[in-house]
């Protein structure tokens, strides 16, 4: 059984035993040997901590980020960076932008998000927004998903600033990538008044340490149905938005197949094709009464290059003429409005040349991958930055009940920040 009692991991080194200050947390001594780095090592153990912080901030998307947000500028203000917030309309939740090092044209941008997707409905085995230890385990909504990302950076900070370097390192964490990126105009606005330009961008999404270069896009998506309401003793009599919102899906659903029976030859994203998905359906009021309403959330993924509009096309032109006609016919009233919520762009590998270069540089590796899940690499991009994705954790754990990361995986993100570091000292 895991202890899912809240635990800091501040320790002290007692011979053998890693003695817990138990006035600090619940947890209890823990016997390793004392030459293990994850206790030796305070760049690591203040890691965990400032981890154990994000995590217990309930950031999930769409919601105020002033927790999070306060946090992490106050952070960085202790150590004397200053932080520029970028607000969204109604001034809840905000985008994090600091620079370490000159405040010139240059440099590497390090970009993650603060948000993370909702639990309601999965069956966690500990508390998700209480970072919880089991062997080399840190579980936690978020853990590698990505503020364990978070967390290696912030912990990182003084260690940059004990360097010269010669080029800056610009954190750049934004809101609401999970659901559309919605925080990543209103942080490209704020970044294009800077005095100064970064060069590169390598965006810290968990990819186990390989170099990703491209990644497919992302349209988040929702659809509307008005129907009409009567009794169901003469269903013919109403325009039930159920029966609509399936043949919509139905739809969806036959594009997604022709998609998956075309796939691009030779072409290294698994899958080889656009893929689509519908999440979340609501609709109606009771069993005895045509639904008078629907709405249908779902998205679809266009590889790099592929018109998400024509697809989109695609779909309206089959409610204008094979749905809407007959709904109509028995209320004017009815309707299906087919809403993109966020076009999120592809990540073109094309310009990545410059970013994938610099980490090829510092790491040594030298093959290059590409990804089906999205990030806000594809802003960055479009707006001129090279860009890579490249962070420690996996992506299978992402979204998932009992989420975790490695201090192992902690260790690497540190090691390759440090690198980033002595890079741009040079």
């Amino acid at each position: 059984m895991r202890d899912s009692r809240r635990c800091s991991f501040q320790v002290k080194q007692c011979d053998n035993t890693i003695c817990v200050d138990r006035t600090l947390s619940a947890c209890d001594t823990l016997t390793i040997n004392p030459l293990n780095k994850f206790f030796m090592n305070d760049r690591l153990n203040n890691t965990i901590e400032i981890l154990e912080q994000l995590v217990g901030f309930e950031s999930i998307s769409g919601k105020p980020t002033h927790g999070i947000v306060g946090y992490i500028n106050n952070y960085l203000k202790d150590l004397g960076v200053s932080a520029e917030l970028s607000y969204d309309d109604n001034g809840e939740r905000a985008n994090v932008f600091a620079t370490i090092g000159p405040q010139i044209d240059g440099g590497v941008v390090l970009n993650g998000h603060t948000d993370v997707v909702p639990v309601q409905g999965q069956h966690w085995s500990t508390d998700p927004f209480t970072l919880t230890r089991t062997d080399n385990k840190l579980f936690g909504r978020g853990a590698v998903d990505m503020k364990g990302f978070l967390a290696c950076v912030l912990a990182s900070v003084p260690t940059w600033q004990a360097l010269t370097l010669k080029k800056p390192i610009h954190i750049a964490f934004s809101y609401d990538e999970e659901i559309g990126g919605y925080g990543m105009p209103v942080l490209l606005n704020s970044m294009a008044h800077l005095p100064f330009q970064p060069e590169i961008v390598i965006v810290g999404e968990p990819t186990d340490m390989r170099l990703i270069t491209g990644h497919k896009g992302g349209y988040e998506m929702r659809t509307e149905i008005t129907g009409h309401a009567v009794h169901s003793c003469n269903p013919l009599k109403g325009v039930n938005a159920i029966t609509a919102a399936t043949a919509v899906i139905g739809k969806i659903e036959a594009i997604a197949r022709r998609m998956a029976e075309n796939p691009i030859p030779g072409s290294a994203f698994d899958p080889p094709y656009c893929s689509f998905n519908v999440g979340t359906i609501e609709g109606g009021t009771a069993r005895n009464t045509t639904a008078g309403w629907c709405n249908f959330n779902w998205e679809f993924r266009p590889m790099p290059g592929q018109n998400g509009d024509e697809i989109i096309a695609e779909i309206e032109q089959y409610t204008k003429t094979e749905l809407l006609p007959a709904m109509q016919a028995i209320s004017a009233d009815a309707a299906i409005n087919i809403i993109t919520e966020a076009p999120v762009p592809a990540l073109d590998d094309s310009n990545a040349t410059e970013a994938a270069e610099f980490v090829s540089r510092i790491t040594g590796l030298n093959s290059r991958d590409v990804v089906s899940f999205g990030t806000d690499g594809g802003y960055f991009s479009d707006s001129g930055f090279s860009t890579v994705v490249f962070g420690p954790g996996s992506i299978s754990r992402a979204h998932q009940p009992d989420e975790y990361i490695e201090i192992e995986e902690l260790e690497q993100g540190l090691e390759f920040l440090a690198k980033v570091g002595r890079q741009l000292s040079l």
